[in-house]
């Protein structure tokens, strides 16, 4: 199985194995699937850490407004009054104003959190040190953790608005987001390596060779987006303790220039012809008179 170190960018996101014999059209499509799930597991993370801390989503028309704005318009949140979480509800309002402010209590709040901790574990970019690979079957598993802890803690479920719940539908709506920057679509994915781009109707021997134990780094491009950068020759990492090696090496220089001092070779112990002398009987002798 060759390996494929996928970055996007120059920053890792995970490993993943797949054999010589793999279309590239194929590989491209599992890549693709695994980043952008990868990237839904990260959002649904970011927006249960809020629901743990102010509850559920507001209506769209009523995000944004003040109390007395709200009462002025006469609107209600009907859903925010039907999906209570199990044990009561804690008021922490939320200064943003995206959420009506009715958090679950401490209990309920450690299960949302573990559960989101887990879950980023699962996905971590930690596994490329690990060398783990991650497949689709983790990244979904992270995903029914997910919808698990929400179901225990909201049994009514979610409106039908709250990101979490779109999410979980596949409805959710990233246009005009930062979000939507970093997804890529099946069509649109193009693998690269070694500056070369893999194109799909290929199979990944046709450029890594028929070595079935060969690491590869490729990098996720949207289609048009041209070659990435290369990777560099070392690692930042490499730079920095070659970097700190100069340096070490310098101060050292600078401290031997500091003592190179030839004063001592005038002393009488450092004479290499004082024993033949001595032998001689000519020791002490003066040419100036006394």
């Amino acid at each position: 199985m060759v390996l494929l170190h996928v970055k996007r960018g120059d920053e890792s996101q995970f490993l993943l194995q797949a054999p010589g014999s793999t279309e590239l059209e194929e590989l491209t499509v599992q890549v693709a699937r695994v980043y952008n799930a990868r990237l839904k597991v990260q959002r649904v993370c970011s927006e249960m850490e809020e629901l743990a801390e102010h509850g559920v989503f507001l209506p769209p028309n009523m995000q944004g407004l003040t109390d007395d704005q709200i009462e002025d318009l006469k609107l209600k949140d009907e859903w925010g009054e039907k999906c209570v979480p199990s044990g009561g509800s804690v008021f922490k309002k939320d200064d943003i104003g995206r959420r009506n402010g009715q958090a679950p209590n401490e209990k309920m709040k450690q299960v949302l959190k573990k559960t989101i901790e887990e879950a980023k574990a699962i996905i971590s970019k930690k596994h490329v040190e690990a060398n783990v690979c991650v497949t689709m079957e983790m990244v979904k598993d992270a995903l029914d953790q997910l919808r698990g802890a929400v179901m225990i803690v909201y049994p009514m479920g979610l409106p039908p608005y709250d990101p979490i719940r779109m999410e979980f539908e596949n409805k959710e709506d990233l246009s005009g987001s930062q979000a939507a920057l970093s997804v890529i679509t099946e069509s649109e994915a193009q693998l690269w390596w070694a500056a070369k781009e893999l194109r799909r109707t290929k199979k990944l021997s046709d450029y890594v060779g028929k070595n079935e134990k060969t690491k590869i780094i490729v990098k996720i491009q949207r289609r048009g987006q041209g070659a990435p950068a290369r990777e560099p020759i070392i690692s930042s990492e490499e730079q920095k303790q070659l970097m700190l090696f100069y340096h070490r090496r310098q101060e050292e220089l600078k401290k031997l220039e500091e003592n190179d001092d030839d004063s001592c070779l005038n002393s009488p112990w450092a004479d290499n012809t004082a024993l033949k002398r001595h032998f001689h009987g000519v020791k002490d002798i003066k040419w100036r008179p006394r």
